[in-house]
């Protein structure tokens, strides 16, 4: 992206609390509201794990955005500037079902990750569906 210095993406090391609210609220569209707000729950507790940049994508089957896409550039220019990026909600797929890794909250900052690396490792926290 012109005009955004590259750098190794920084990370806290918890997620914001507003992504909590907002997985849920994403989650609801496509579970119920209980199952949303359970899942929710579920991922307050999960911990931290490290996953590639590229293969979060790639299990979700999500299309990489482009970099100047609005909230990815905004998370671009938050790594340039060092400010540190909120790590990524979601919840694991069924590949006998056929059901992908759902991004509740973060698919801006994985694909601002891919740009930089897509061999980054971004910190996540990941419930299963039945563990809700």
């Amino acid at each position: 992206m012109p005009g955004v210095v590259r750098r190794k993406e920084h990370w806290k090391q918890r997620p914001d609390a507003h992504d909590y609210p907002a997985a849920e609220d994403f989650l609801s569209l496509i579970s119920s509201p209980a199952e949303a707000k359970s899942l929710a729950r579920s991922l307050r507790t999960a911990s931290i794990v490290h996953r590639k940049a590229k293969d979060l994508l790639r299990a979700s089957g999500l299309p990489l955005l482009a970099p100047d896409t609005f909230h990815v550039a905004k998370d671009l220019k938050k790594v340039a500037a060092g400010r540190l990026l909120s790590p990524v909600l979601c919840v694991r797929g069924m590949l006998r079902m056929h059901v992908p890794l759902t991004v509740a909250d973060g698919y801006h900052r994985i694909c601002a990750s891919y740009h930089l690396d897509e061999d980054a490792s971004i910190p996540c926290r990941i419930v299963d569906l039945k563990r809700a």
